[in-house]
């Protein structure tokens, strides 16, 4: 949808006038609701499949808009960021044969994806978070060129005071601060679309709001990040801290709503209520291109596309949104579950798909008195609880009940699914198909993240950092290609990480990260201490905000052991030996630059910082020992020319 960044410059002219066209298509969509207008007698499914690229190295691979031109297909789109893209699935019926016709769409759109990006020396992953993915690839320089995504980090960015705050706990913790909007492209997602009427929309509605703790919770999928054991849907934490525009230093007796949110209460009666509610909070960021006046429209009885709504609506990131489409020249009314991750594998979505729109189907007719027995808190209550856990949490129920959601869905949830499914008239081979998968994989409770954190675990002490999260990445990749589904799959090994010279070419794939530092104005015998302790020969510097301000090597002590008039004092602190400005790199610091600082600073180790000067990491003499062996032990063997 074309859409026009409005002039900050222009006294709220241009707000003005963008808001009165949203207002004018909310007017006209009420009218819509009000004159039957609206498609009704048929139920259509849609999805969206995200995914991300990565080269030889299991490396983000930033070719997303590259790929897509080689493509040629009108259903692939772009993402902001540049090693992603997205896949637009034809609407289908939904009956008989929609879930494998589906499953067959996708394999036939990613083998498209997989051919194309072969020859640009890349390839595909389905995964809610690339685990080989830093900080360095969300940088403005990977945002897709487009004036979109642009303005997009510009507006979000400046409401947030120019600074990201991400602070995740998991089974590890993350803690840290970024400067763009790109963060929103660590999360790959497959989005489904399930179509309502007017009419139905709030008991639907309300049903998607209900389900969706459970169908998340089977289907987590991203539970590393940046190296980091976190939410078995860290997409969720992620996004929502991501796209918000509340700003800074709220007052704690102030309830503000972020962009991305849950939301606040059941729907009462009609859609309307949702739009209703964003439009009073959140203000315009865009005005799109070519307005009609919609409301003239449709009181001509003439179908509007409601540009200026759809283009608020794209600004507001509800994990179940309304939205409004028209087909075949008909109105039509649709939810959005937005919370599912992509992958593991596309057998593994269909499953997910099938869980979900079953449910659908059958639950409006099945507890038409939802919101009165099952509360709103507890459903929201359900839907953090998923993300964090997974399927290892237990749920608030209808009716009060709190049962473990493994046993919830067992019991309950994939019964009324099948039923829906049924109710559907989908092919009966396909209904026990990819509700099985849903049930083998509660029943084992190994759904994408599980493999993920049991991989980890396994490899935990193998390699080098850099190694364990390629390992993660090709792991999925080959299974991906094998086709079965995730709750069969073995956990990852150490030797699926490829050629091992991908993972030595810069600073930040092997420098060793579980640092042992001390403050300058600390005694100098606990850095010896440390060191006798620990059998390391060197000790970053820091100050309390993590910046690097010098380094205590064996040599200074042993300066220091030489001096009679140094050594008889008892309280010598760091600063007063240490190194200062110590000689360092950064963690995309070529290996050989690396090597060539050493040289000439005659150095036998390198601290490594971020530009802010923050320390992140550090890089010894000994690391380049075990690199020289791996390419004598490839001399010996008769490996690859190392010049």
């Amino acid at each position: 949808m074309g859409i026009q960044e409005m002039d900050q410059a222009s006294g709220g002219h241009e707000h003005r006038a963008a808001m009165h066209d949203v207002l004018n298509d909310l007017r006209a969509f009420e009218y819509m609701i009000e004159h039957g207008m609206f498609e009704t007698g048929i139920t259509r499914i849609g999805a969206e499949q995200e995914l991300a690229f990565v080269d030889d190295a299991m490396r983000p691979a930033p070719l997303g808009p590259e790929v897509i031109d080689l493509l040629h297909e009108r259903r692939a789109t772009t993402e902001i960021g540049r090693f992603n893209m997205e896949f637009n699935c034809d609407p289908k019926v939904f009956t008989g044969s929609v879930l494998r016709d589906l499953h067959k769409e996708l394999e036939e759109l990613m083998t498209k994806a997989q051919d194309v990006s072969q020859k640009l020396g890349a390839k595909p992953i389905l995964i809610g978070i690339v685990p080989t993915l830093q900080q360095q690839h969300l940088s403005k320089d990977y945002i897709t060129p487009k004036p979109r995504y642009y303005a997009l980090d510009e507006r979000i960015t400046k409401a947030r005071g120019g600074r990201y705050d991400i602070r995740i706990k998991g089974i590890d913790e993350i803690n840290f601060s970024h400067d763009s909007v790109m963060l929103e492209a660590l999360n790959t997602s497959f989005q489904l679309h399930f179509q309502v009427t007017p009419e139905d929309f709030a008991i639907s509605y309300n049903v998607a709001q209900a389900v969706t703790a459970p169908v998340m919770a089977a289907a987590a999928n991203s539970a590393v990040l940046f190296g980091k054991r976190l939410w078995h849907e860290t997409r969720i934490a992620v996004f929502e801290q991501t796209v918000d525009t509340s700003g800074q230093d709220i007052p704690t007796q102030r309830d503000m709503l972020k962009r991305v949110r849950f939301g606040e209460s059941w729907v009462k009666e009609s859609v309307v209520e949702l739009f209703k509610a964003d439009i009073a909070r959140f203000r315009n960021m865009f005005r799109a291109d070519a307005t009609q006046d919609s409301l003239a429209m449709v009181q001509r009885g003439e179908i509007p596309k409601l540009s200026a709504l759809q283009t608020y609506n794209s600004t507001l990131y509800r994990w179940n949104r309304q939205c409004y489409g028209i087909t075949d020249g008909k109105p039509h009314l649709r939810i959005e579950n937005r919370v599912l991750p992509a992958g593991p594998t596309i057998v593994d979505e269909i499953a997910n798909a099938a869980f979900w729109f079953g449910l659908m189907t059958r639950m409006p007719k099945l507890y038409p008195d939802l919101t009165e027995r099952l509360a709103f808190a507890d459903a929201q209550a359900n839907f953090v609880s998923a993300a964090r856990s997974g399927l290892d949490y237990k749920s608030r129920w209808i009716d009060g009940r709190v049962i473990p959601t493994r046993d919830l869905i067992l019991g309950e949830l994939v019964p009324i699914a099948i039923e829906g499914l049924r109710e559907a008239q989908v092919d009966h081979q396909d209904i026990n198909k990819y509700m099985d998968i849903i049930s083998e994989r509660t029943e084992t409770g190994r759904n994408g993240a599980r493999w993920m954190i049991d991989s980890v675990a396994h490899i935990h002490e193998k390699g080098t950092r850099a190694e364990r999260l390629s390992t993660l990445t090709a792991g999925t990749i080959s299974r991906q290609q094998i086709g079965t589904p995730v709750h069969e799959w073995s956990v990852a090994e150490i030797r699926e990480c490829g050629e091992w010279r991908h993972h030595y070419t810069t600073v930040g794939q092997y420098m060793q990260t579980d640092l042992f530092t001390v403050r300058q104005d600390e005694l100098i015998d606990l850095a010896a201490s440390i060191m006798d302790w620990e059998q390391i020969r060197h000790i970053p510097v820091e100050d309390d905000e993590h910046k690097l301000v010098g380094l205590v090597s064996y040599r200074a002590l042993l300066r220091l052991v030489a001096d009679p008039v140094k050594r008889k004092s008892d309280s010598i602190a760091v600063e007063d030996i240490m190194e200062r400005k110590p000689v360092s790199v950064q963690p995309e610091t070529p290996t050989l630059d690396a090597i060539a600082l050493m040289k000439q600073h005659r150095a036998s180790c390198l601290p490594v910082v971020l530009e802010n000067g923050k320390l992140v990491g550090i890089v010894t003499e000994h690391d380049y020992m075990r690199i020289a062996g791996k390419l004598l032990e490839d001399q010996l063997r008769g490996g690859n020319d190392t010049e």
